[in-house]
C-alpha cells in the first residue's frame, strides 16, 4: 500500500532556488535525534554558519487547538492527521522557508515523515497522508536514527511516572495498559519508519552507537551541504573593542593580529 501511494503521488513541491539547506531528523521516541540535532546546530553555528530551528507541533495558530484537543481527548485519528498537517502549513510558511530563502541552514527535529509514520499507524490511509503533504519541498538532508525497539522504551520509559493518553495510543484501543499500548503503538510507527528508508533515501545512523560516534558520521554527512550557506557577519576582536571603547596594550596587539595586512 505503501509504495502504491509513492507511486501515485508527486512527493514534493519545487519552490525554486532556494540558497539555504533543509537538514531534518527523523526517529522513533527514545531514538536520541533531539540531542544529535542540537548538538549538529551548534557545530553548524562554530563554523560560522547561520541555522535556524525547527520543530513537529510548534505552531503558535494551531497550538491551543492542540491542547484543548488533546486535554478533552477529542481528536481522531483523522483530525489529528488534519492539525499537523495545518501546524507544518504554517510552520513551512513563516520559519522553514524564509531562512531557507535567505541561505541559512535550517534543522528540523521532524519532518513530514513522522506523519507519515504516525498517521498511517494510527490507520490514516497512506496514500491521503502523502498527497496532504506534498506541498512540502524536498529536504537537503533527510536522516533516520535507527534505534531497535525495547532500547526505545528502555529510554523513554525508565524512570518516567506516566505516559499521556494520545502518546500512548490509547485512543487506537490497542491495551488499556497505557504502557503496552506505547509499546505496540512505537512498533506499528517503527514498521513505517523502516518502509521508508527505501522509499524516500532517508539516511541511516545507528542509535546505538555511542553519542559522540553518531554526532561524527551526522557531521560528515552534513559537511558538504555547508558551502554557499549564509555565514555569520564576523567583526575582528580588535575593531570591536574599539567600537566599544577598550583599550589597552593588548588589544592593540589584538588588533594588529586582526589586520589582514599585517
Amino acid at each position: 500500500m505503501v509504495k502504491q501511494a509513492a507511486d501515485k503521488v508527486e512527493r514534493y513541491t519545487d519552490y525554486g532556488a532556494l540558497p539555504g539547506k533543509l537538514v531534518i531528523v527523523e526517529g522513533i521516541d527514545g531514538s536520541g535525534k533531539s540531542t544529535q540535532l542540537d548538538l549538529l546546530r551548534k557545530w553548524i553555528q562554530s563554523q560560522g554558519y547561520l541555522a535556524h530551528f525547527s520543530e513537529w507541533n510548534s505552531s503558535p495558530v494551531v497550538r491551543e487547538t492542540t491542547r484543548m484537543g488533546k486535554e478533552q481527548r477529542l481528536l481522531s485519528p483523522m483530525s489529528f492527521s488534519l492539525i499537523h498537517a495545518a501546524d507544518f502549513a504554517d510552520r513551512l510558511e513563516r520559519t522553514i522557508l524564509p531562512p531557507l530563502r535567505a541561505g541559512a541552514v535550517v534543522l528540523t527535529d521532524r519532518y513530514i515523515y513522522t506523519a507519515f509514520a504516525r498517521d498511517v499507524a494510527r490507520g490514516v490511509d497512506a496514500e491521503f497522508v502523502r498527497r496532504m503533504y506534498r506541498f512540502a519541498p524536498r529536504p537537503s538532508a533527510a536522516i533516520y536514527f535507527r534505534v531497535p525497539l525495547q532500547e526505545a522504551l528502555h529510554r523513554i520509559l525508565g524512570g518516567r511516572p506516566e505516559l499521556k493518553y494520545y502518546e500512548a495510543g490509547m485512543d487506537l484501543a490497542l491495551s488499556e495498559d497505557p504502557y503496552e499500548s506505547f509499546e505496540i503503538f512505537q512498533g506499528r510507527i517503527l514498521q513505517q519508519y523502516e518502509q521508508m528508508v527505501p522509499e524516500f533515501g532517508l539516511h541511516v545512523i545507528d542509535a546505538t552507537l555511542p553519542i559522540t560516534q553518531q554526532q561524527r558520521q551526522l557531521r560528515e554527512f552534513v559537511a558538504p551541504l555547508l558551502s554557499g550557506c549564509l555565514r555569520k557577519p564576523i567583526m575582528p576582536y580588535g575593531r570591536l573593542a574599539e567600537e566599544h571603547g577598550v583599550r589597552g596594550v593588548y588589544l592593540a596587539e589584538v588588533g594588529r593580529r586582526d589586520d589582514p595586512d599585517e
